[in-house]
């Protein structure tokens, strides 16, 4: 459906939500849409018991804790009953070349001019010999190094989660109920359409019941049972740029203290998750079938997985990409059923995320194509952005030591992309579009930790005496160490502060 098809839009009042599927999307939009509009509207969450969810999404990045204030989330509450932890960011272990590590850290690193970002003066202190690796400005990334972490005044750390997305998808179903949310138990079988419309209607189950509704939400993941099947909107295949396809999560009991990052280690066709929970870990490897066997994958994933396995190794097979319309006719596509870019960046409940607060904000009385269109675009440019951030880690590699590097080292780039690269290797500039998931310093970080060193710096740093210019990188670093130097660590702070009960499977394991 496009602009043209205006006429075809039935003018009707939107009273109840249906939301076909549970797992983290669906009852993220259910406790979002509960809490924001369950005065006014009746909501029903259609899941069943028999269906499983991907269920390895376990690692997210600070915009869930915006999330969380905005429907009023006790942080504690809700570490505690999602096993939860801090991430600080992501270590890339093997990325740029084989032992080469850097983080990805969140927050901000040194302090900018209004004039230009600090990677400029702080590229004009190495050439004078002034200036230290530029992950030593940054306190999230020191304090992700030594183990870290605190609350600290006026949210001076950024930080997220890691969670696990199961207990997540339930502390978020009792707080959608407590808001006025019916969930429905069953399984689909049947996606019902007005026939001139072609507006979806009801919902079928297996025992007979029909779900009727006037906005449809799809989180029914991978099977797209409504915005695909149903609507038959088309896909955007992204998997020349993200050529990895297969992937196969596991749970482990933890050897040792949680620590506040991500790991994310390259190997020969694809890499490997490490995600500390309070008592468990989540481990994982994406890779590309192209280049490598599903059997052969599996034997080199377990056996570099530390700990008992608590959970049996289950396969997950994705194709990266996004629909062509997120939002058809009265229905939202929301998580897998919408879109998937693999889980590099900890992106994927960012985009639920993000999806749900753009409907939320721009919920209609009365679905309008208009609404629709711009709901749309949004999005698509926010999917392009996250794209783009994560072809960025495979492309900017100084490895070519398999065909898999050889391949994803060569292969042309999305035009924005390649123009953001080549900005910063000329000039050091990071242009941010506002709205943007990566700021600038995300951006700075990633391209250095990948290899690519900019060949010039902005003037302004030029303004500055090298005394001054010292002094200035000096105080910076001295702020970042005295800051770190005072936290405790991590997971002494998180038993303090959200300790979580021992879950039975890992009780039973030990």
């Amino acid at each position: 459906m496009n602009a043209n098809d205006v006429a075809a839009v039935p003018d009707r009042p939107v009273r109840r939500v249906v939301i076909a599927g549970g797992g983290t999307a669906g009852w993220m939009a259910a406790a979002a849409i509960s809490k924001v509009l369950g005065e006014a509207l009746e909501i029903v969450l259609v899941e069943s018991e028999q269906i499983g969810t991907v269920g390895v999404g376990e690692a997210t990045i600070p915009s869930l804790t915006t999330f969380h204030r905005l429907l009023e989330i006790d942080e504690r509450q809700f570490l505690a009953a999602a096993q939860g932890t801090i991430k600080l960011g992501i270590s890339f272990e093997n990325w740029r070349t084989q032992a080469h590590r850097y983080i990805h850290a969140f927050g901000n690193t040194g302090r900018d001019h209004w004039s230009a970002g600090f990677q400029h003066f702080w590229r004009r202190g190495r050439e004078l010999g002034l200036a230290g690796g530029y992950e030593e400005y940054c306190i999230e990334l020191q304090a992700a190094l030594e183990a870290r972490f605190a609350h600290l005044p006026d949210h001076r750390m950024h930080y997220a989660y890691h969670l696990d997305a199961s207990l997540y998808a339930r502390f978020l179903r009792a707080m959608s109920e407590r808001h006025g949310c019916r969930r429905v138990e069953g399984r689909i079988v049947e996606v019902l359409t007005d026939p001139e419309s072609g507006f979806v209607t009801a919902l079928r189950l297996e025992h007979g019941e029909r779900v009727e509704g006037d906005l449809f939400v799809d989180c029914t993941g991978f099977r797209a049972l409504l915005i695909e099947k149903t609507l038959g909107v088309g896909f955007e295949d992204w998997s020349h740029w993200l050529i990895n396809d297969r992937a196969i999560a596991a749970q482990t009991t933890a050897v040792r203290d949680a620590v506040p990052y991500t790991r994310a280690i390259a190997g020969k066709w694809g890499w490997q998750w490490r995600i500390a929970l309070q008592h468990r870990v989540g481990n994982g490897i994406v890779y590309s079938s192209r280049h490598v066997g599903d059997d052969e994958a599996k034997a080199h994933f377990l056996a570099s997985v530390e700990g008992e396995i608590i959970k049996e190794p289950w396969p997950v097979r994705f194709r990266p990409g996004r629909r062509l319309q997120l939002w058809n006719r009265n229905c939202v596509a929301l998580g897998l059923a919408g879109s998937f870019i693999e889980p590099l960046e900890s992106t994927t409940i960012h985009l639920i995320q993000r999806g749900i607060t753009r409907l939320v904000q721009s919920f209609p009385h009365v679905i309008r194509q208009v609404g629709i269109d711009e709901y749309n675009r949004r999005m698509a440019d926010e999917l392009e952005h996250v794209r783009d951030f994560v072809v960025l880690h495979y492309h900017a590699t100084e490895r070519r030591d398999t065909p898999y590097w050889e391949y994803v080292a060569n292969m042309p780039l999305p035009d924005t992309l390649r123009h953001r690269i080549e900005l910063f290797r000329q000039t050091g500039t990071v242009f941010h579009v506002p709205g943007e998931l990566f700021a600038e310093d995300s951006w700075v970080q990633v391209l250095l930790g990948q290899g690519i060193e900019p060949r010039e710096y902005h003037p302004a740093a030029d303004a500055l005496e090298e005394a001054e210019l010292k002094r200035f990188l000096d105080d910076n670093r001295r702020y970042v160490e005295g800051t770190v130097r005072r936290l405790p660590t991590h997971m002494d702070y998180l038993r303090r502060y959200a300790p979580a009960a021992v879950p039975e499977a890992v009780a039973r394991a030990h």
